[in-house]
């Protein structure tokens, strides 16, 4: 049986992997600090899905819950570990309490290496595994008024990118995905620190009705990024995953030009407050 271990799994994106996985018939570790959301989890799916509440900035609690679940998987390996978790802080730069701008760092990038660290000695155990990390449309160019959030999804990139050439020696493969508007709380509850944070007060409703009907902005479905997870994972080569895959633009268009693409962001900037993933 294969196996995968999410972050981040009981809400959003995280959730939706662990639904599509566990219907395709792998062992399932879901962990979240969330309790509400695993235990919802564990009665829409029933016996068979493993679960945790783990602060991911908690190493000792992540790498006890990895050696745990991996200790009930056979031969004690992981086939794919899924860095998921992630919170943001929305506002001008100057405007985000620094302690609140940590705690981004610590659950979007810190977490990440954590993970990193902790899944790696079971994905060698796996013949062809894959560690694969969330990262961001906000990963391509860095975006205003998410700029720690921003810097912290490039660094996410720049991981999967140096990972996936040194364990290559490991057998290990690794990959990220680079979602653009997609439909999860995180767009409506990010805490906004500008403009007496009238921003927050966006209903989802609102947000579904203001986002673009095509284009790369359009607003996706959590869903759309579990699939593309189990697409990584049985594609051996392909390094990042953007959804939907116009994104891939951004990063296209900056290699060429990064000052043509601050230009088009600067000109956008009124309308992005409804558009931060």
């Amino acid at each position: 049986m294969k196996t995968i271990f999410i972050t981040g799994a009981g809400s959003g994106m995280g959730r939706e992997g662990v639904k599509l996985f566990h219907g395709k018939g792998w062992r399932v570790g879901a962990v979240d600090r969330n309790d509400d959301g695993l235990a919802s989890l564990s009665v829409e799916l029933g016996a068979g899905l493993w679960t945790r509440v783990v602060d991911v900035t908690d190493k000792a609690a992540l790498d006890a819950a990895l050696s745990d679940f991996c200790a009930g998987n056979t031969g004690g390996g992981l086939d794919m570990m899924w860095n998921n978790a992630g919170i943001g802080e929305g506002g001008w730069f100057e405007d985000v309490p620094y302690e609140a701008a940590m705690r981004v760092v610590d659950v979007n990038f810190k977490a990440v290496l954590t993970g990193a660290y902790g899944s790696l000695p079971y994905l060698k155990k796996a013949p062809g595994s894959l560690m694969f990390s969330t990262s961001s449309s906000s990963g391509t160019y860095g975006m205003p008024r998410i700029a720690v959030y921003s810097a912290t999804k490039h660094a996410v990139k720049g991981l999967t990118e140096a990972l996936s050439v040194e364990w290559h020696r490991h057998g290990v493969r690794v990959a990220d995905v680079l979602p653009g508007l997609i439909d999860t709380a995180i767009l409506t509850s990010t805490p906004q620190h500008t403009d007496g944070g009238t921003a927050a007060q966006v209903s989802q409703e609102e947000l579904r009705g203001a986002a673009p009907k095509k284009g790369m902005f359009r607003l996706m479905p959590a869903s759309s990024v579990a699939e593309v997870a189990w697409k990584a994972y049985h594609h051996p080569k392909r390094l990042h995953w953007y959804v939907p895959d116009s994104i891939r633009w951004i990063d296209r268009l900056k290699g060429i030009s990064p000052e043509f693409v601050r230009r088009r962001i600067i000109k956008e900037l009124p309308r992005l407050d409804l558009k931060q993933q």
